[in-house]
């Protein structure tokens, strides 16, 4: 059986440090241990986040953490504006939807950025679902100059490519476990701004878990949380932001920039051309040939080589394949990725000959030097 290289954009690569943890015998979380743990983890997210905002942990995933963000901040019979250019996007009127919120959808195909000038009140930072890094500084820009909240969706996104949630005017940013933090699925993170903390205490309560207001108070009592903590996966975390602190978020972002140039020079090589108009470092999503389903390619890939991508969902089911650079994922993973679909291409009778996919991936690292690390 082939070694297993995961590069899906989510979950993602785990590092030692976190499985060891997570190995050990779980502790109890009303504890000194925990607070000070705790106290480091939302240290470490401030700065993973660039906020000073208090930040808001809960044991769910990234789509509960925007149910959170929706719940608290639009009553029944409240308008949302949606940015929607994705699956994920989409998501935001789903959930508002469900809670009687009117929601007005501003709808561009899938794989284009949203233009700044689109002002709207929930954005996502990248889509996973199309590779679409959208300009978030661009667009808080415009939402600044209402009374709106900008609620934006780095689920994906943070830590992954540049996100300055208090520079950039996001009042509520929302984020998962299992992408640029390096974790397994559990975890749901929310940045809060003041604008957004008013406007949560002028919404009539409509959660009883997900209550925010009550998971402020807790973070002044402790800090703790109110209902019983994934707190395994909190002390996992502990060691993450740790390792993403000694190598610096800023050398972070250059190396995702620097595999994401690798990638792409790799998969237009072999004749796979780029599905995001404006394509986030942090992944890449390619379209396949016509002719071939994006399916097969993944079940060859993975049989033959142990190497797992994404496929696309949704409408874009079978045309697009997706392939992450952060965490985790290294320059020989991502060669092994490029590798392995010039292998299975070429014994389709899809490419005259091998070799143009990784010598363009391995040129494309040369010409951009590695960081060094922060000490």
């Amino acid at each position: 059986m082939p070694k297993r290289r995961l590069l899906t954009p989510g979950p993602t690569q785990v590092p030692e440090a976190a499985r060891l943890s997570l190995a050990q015998e779980a502790g109890h979380h009303r504890t000194p241990e925990f607070v000070a743990t705790f106290a480091a983890v939302l240290d470490g997210l401030r700065y993973v986040f660039a906020t000073q905002n208090d930040c808001i942990v809960l044991a769910c995933s990234g789509t509960g953490a925007m149910e959170a963000a929706v719940v608290n901040t639009v009553p029944r019979g409240g308008k949302a504006i949606v940015l929607s250019a994705g699956l994920f996007a989409k998501r935001w009127g789903d959930i508002a939807r469900v809670f009687g919120v009117d929601v007005v959808e501003h709808v561009v195909p899938w794989g284009r950025a949203i233009d700044p000038s689109d002002v709207a009140r929930f954005g996502t930072l990248m889509e996973s679902s199309t590779g679409v890094a959208h300009d978030i500084e661009a667009i808080g820009r415009e939402v600044r100059k209402t009374s709106a909240l900008f609620v934006v969706d780095g689920i994906s996104g943070a830590g992954a490519i540049e996100c300055l949630t208090d520079d950039w005017g996001i009042d509520i940013l929302v984020v998962g476990s299992q992408k640029a933090l390096m974790l397994p699925p559990g975890l749901g993170f929310l940045s809060v701004s003041e604008k957004a903390w008013r406007r949560i205490g002028a919404t009539p309560n409509q959660s009883f878990y997900f209550d925010l207001q009550l998971h402020r108070q807790k973070l002044r009592e402790g800090p703790t949380t109110p209902w019983t903590p994934a707190h395994t996966l909190i002390g996992a975390l502990a060691h993450n932001l740790r390792m993403i602190r000694s190598e610096g978020l800023a050398n972070i972002l250059a190396r995702n920039r620097r595999l994401a140039a690798a990638t792409r020079a790799g998969m237009q090589a072999i004749g796979l051309s780029l599905f995001a108009e404006r394509p986030a470092d942090g992944m890449t999503a390619v379209r396949v040939p016509a002719g071939i389903d994006a399916g097969f390619l993944l079940k060859q890939v993975e049989q033959r080589f142990g190497v797992k991508l994404a496929g696309g969902q949704g409408a874009l089911k079978g045309k697009i394949l997706r392939v992450a650079h952060f965490g985790q994922i290294d320059d020989l993973d991502l060669l092994s990725a490029v590798g392995a679909l010039e292998m299975v291409l070429a014994e389709a009778g899809r490419l005259d000959e091998l070799g143009a996919g990784v010598t363009a991936f391995m040129q494309a690292l040369v010409e951009v030097p590695v960081m060094g690390t922060a000490s």
